[in-house]
């Protein structure tokens, strides 16, 4: 079997995993929740999952007006819980196995909120404690690390928000259509930014707003796939004590997203980083299309476009990141 095969497929198949997620009508569905008995969303997940819930959380804000934030799952797996009324928890999970997510969605239940899984497994343990499950409908996922259903998770709560607020529709159903038609996309960097991958030591993956979720995503992909040392940061958040780290050789890799809002923390960022000396990467969908994308659209593009530069970083350095040495497909916490 060829090293990397498996994710090197499943990267591929991204862009129709968010098409046609992106595209679900689920408003039938949803038809129990409505935003007017919500006065709070909690994201629950582990891992890629949860930079899932961290892109989505921005988008849920910005849409609804309600706060939406991650809530530990030791909270109910290793505590009492705590009050869900008037909430509502997407518990993000691929296998939808996990002991102590299956624990949070119980106790969340228990405690009065209503519980969304977002998962790519039917019928599992997640799913059962679920007052609603929205499938990812990826297809089965071979590599241990996550891709497809990482980018179908945001395909899947975007199409989850355009149900709840219709508004919003205009803006998935724009957002599809350009992410599908991207399906042969790759970054003009991508060349020079693999060189700069195989000699970093260290990597700062930044973005800001929904890019911050890409981000940690991207630095979690960089730590199982190619076991390098990465660290995600908020722009704003960078510029504090971390930019010392700076005086000793960084690969800075920023993932903007274009949001207009965004433009002058990454701006600043980027100039400060380049004036101490580090080496800086900035990507933006921009470099690849001009087309419509929401900021998690954009985000979950980013993904997709930096993913196989992950891959093949991996396999130059001699690993096979479809099983990496110490990781499984199923991670078992408590």
């Amino acid at each position: 079997m060829t090293a990397g095969m498996h994710m090197a497929a499943e990267i591929a198949q991204a862009p129709g995993v968010f098409g046609a997620g992106a595209r679900a009508d689920h408003r039938t569905n949803l038809a129990r929740l409505d935003l007017r008995d919500i006065r709070a969303f909690y994201t629950v997940a582990r891992g890629s999952s949860d930079a899932a819930a961290n892109i989505l959380s921005y988008e849920f804000m910005r849409e609804t007006g309600l706060a939406m934030t991650s809530l530990p799952p030791s909270v109910f797996s290793l505590g009492q819980g705590v009050d869900m009324q008037g909430a509502a928890a997407l518990v993000i999970s691929q296998s939808g196995a996990s002991s102590d997510l299956v624990m949070s969605a119980n106790g969340i239940d228990a405690r009065g909120g209503k519980v969304v899984a977002i998962t790519n497994q039917a019928g599992s343990p997640v799913e059962a404690a679920a007052l609603v499950t929205l499938p990812i409908n990826a297809g089965v996922e071979r590599a241990v690390p996550a891709t497809k259903t990482v980018i179908g998770s945001v395909a899947t709560g975007m199409a989850m928000l355009a149900a709840l607020a219709p508004k919003y529709a205009t803006q998935t159903q724009a957002s599809a259509d350009t992410f599908q038609s991207l399906a042969d996309a790759r970054l003009p960097q991508e060349n020079d930014l693999h060189a700069a991958m195989l000699g970093a030591r260290h990597i700062y993956v930044i973005g800001r707003d929904t890019g911050f979720g890409a981000a940690q995503e991207v630095a979690l992909k960089l730590k199982e796939c190619c076991a390098l040392h990465a660290e995600a940061y908020s722009s704003s958040e960078v510029l504090h004590g971390p930019l010392q780290l700076v005086t000793n050789p960084l690969l800075v890799l920023m993932l903007d997203t274009g949001a207009p809002s965004t433009q002058p923390s990454m701006d600043n960022t980027e100039a400060r980083f380049r004036a101490a000396g580090g080496t800086v990467f900035r990507l933006r969908p921009q470099d690849v299309t001009t087309g419509f994308l929401s900021p998690a659209a954009a985000a979950a593009l980013l993904l997709y476009l930096v993913y196989p530069i992950i891959l093949s970083v991996a396999l130059a350095l001699g690993h096979n990141p479809d099983r990496p040495a110490t990781l499984a497909k199923v991670t078992r916490t408590i």
